[in-house]
């Protein structure tokens, strides 16, 4: 039985994504100058239902050291689709195993970096969903931690703020949610956004 199959919010949920797709086809690997990654979103079936994030492990070398983050990463040629990098990644990373026909949800709009400091890419981000006993753990040293967050808890005004960063130019405060310790900003951020703007609440049968 696919998540979908047997939840019944998955299947409005795939319909609202499908409703605001703007470019169905996948782009080319070398569409243009920027590096092209993906990331996914993954929902898993609890009430309500729950979305899963990492914290990025401390690196010199990764300009988003420590971060909380989406499972994803770089298109490799070798993954075919977009679709297949953030799969590939969510399994190198947390060790779930997720299957595309079984799974996928839909797509996201991509976003970029605002920042010059940053490289340049377009992240493309897709939902999926899971079922209610989906585990996820550590499974990479790219990765310090795993989480499973409720989206209730994202969609509470509490859990949304703002967070000084310190930029070469000087402090700056960007929009973020507070996830218990943690803070969610950035492109994360932007993504998650754009998916609870999406997120048909009045559709989607009881959570409760």
């Amino acid at each position: 039985m696919t998540p979908r199959d047997a939840d019944p919010r998955f299947f409005v949920l795939s319909e609202a994504l499908a409703s605001y797709a703007s470019d169905p086809d996948d782009p080319p690997v070398q569409d243009d100058e920027r590096v092209q990654a993906a990331v996914a979103l993954v929902l898993r079936g609890a009430h309500p239902l729950e979305l899963l994030l990492i914290k990025r492990a401390r690196s010199p070398r990764d300009p988003w050291s420590g971060h909380m983050a989406l499972p994803g990463g770089r298109r490799d040629p070798v993954d075919g689709t977009l679709v297949r990098t953030a799969l590939r990644e969510t399994h190198e990373e947390t060790g779930l195993a997720l299957e595309e026909a079984r799974s996928l949800l839909g797509p996201l709009d991509p976003v970029s970096p605002s920042s010059a400091r940053l490289p340049r890419l377009t992240v493309f981000p897709f939902v999926f969903g899971a079922l209610p006993d989906a585990q996820a753990r550590v499974a990479s040293t790219e990765v310090a931690d795993v989480f499973w967050v409720s989206l209730d808890q994202l969609r509470d005004p509490a859990t949304h703020d703002t967070v000084p960063i310190e930029l070469p130019g000087g402090s700056r405060s960007f929009p973020c949610y507070r996830v218990g310790r943690e803070i969610v900003w950035g492109l994360t951020y932007r993504i998650l956004r754009q998916f609870l703007e999406r997120y048909p609440t009045h559709r989607l049968p009881s959570e409760r």
